[in-house]
């Protein structure tokens, strides 16, 4: 197997408008330039096409991230690089993708994508955090609703002191040290 053929998945978890999705694209756009099979899994797509139905609850974000882990295991298993940019509020919920990845012989990296909150407030990507200040919605992950944040990532990027490019570089690195770049 070429190191091009060896799949992973790479999830990267933090909090709404950490810079989880854009990184997760630089990435790929660079994986797929040197020759690397990649898909990005995007969690606003795998609720609409994926988990149509389920809500915000403590259950049913752990059946929406069991599901995409299923998804990320099979690509990875089959040589592709699975990029996750997946909140994943809860560490059983990521540890237990973790497990099946590696009780399936699949590479699995957990990054952090550790923006502040005010930082994330700010970018503000998709308005959430100005309808919960609004008190239009709640259950927001880090502000009303839990998050807990990976104890030793196999990454730790700070989105809010590099570019996306350098974050990018940063985890493009860690493949590469893993021998999966």
């Amino acid at each position: 197997m070429s190191v091009s053929d060896q799949g992973a998945t790479v999830w990267l978890t933090g909090l709404p408008s950490a810079g989880k999705t854009t990184i997760a694209y630089a990435l790929a756009e660079r994986l797929r330039a040197e020759g690397h099979r990649v898909e990005v899994l995007d969690g606003d797509e795998i609720r609409e096409f994926l988990s149509a139905g389920l809500g915000f609850s403590r259950e049913d974000r752990h059946t929406n991230v069991q599901r995409i882990g299923f998804v990320a295991e099979l690509l990875a298993s089959n040589g592709v690089k699975a990029l996750v940019p997946v909140i994943a509020p809860f560490a059983d919920s990521r540890e237990a993708v973790r497990g099946r990845h590696a009780a399936e012989g699949a590479a699995y990296l957990e990054v952090h994508v550790a923006t502040p909150v005010e930082v994330c407030s700010e970018r503000d990507v998709k308005g959430l955090y100005a309808k919960q200040a609004a008190g239009e919605i709640s259950g927001l992950t880090g502000v009303d609703d839990p998050y807990e944040a990976p104890e030793s990532p196999d990454l730790r990027i700070e989105s809010h002191t590099q570019s996306v490019q350098e974050s990018a570089s940063a985890l493009h690195a860690l493949l590469t040290e893993r021998g999966l770049a």
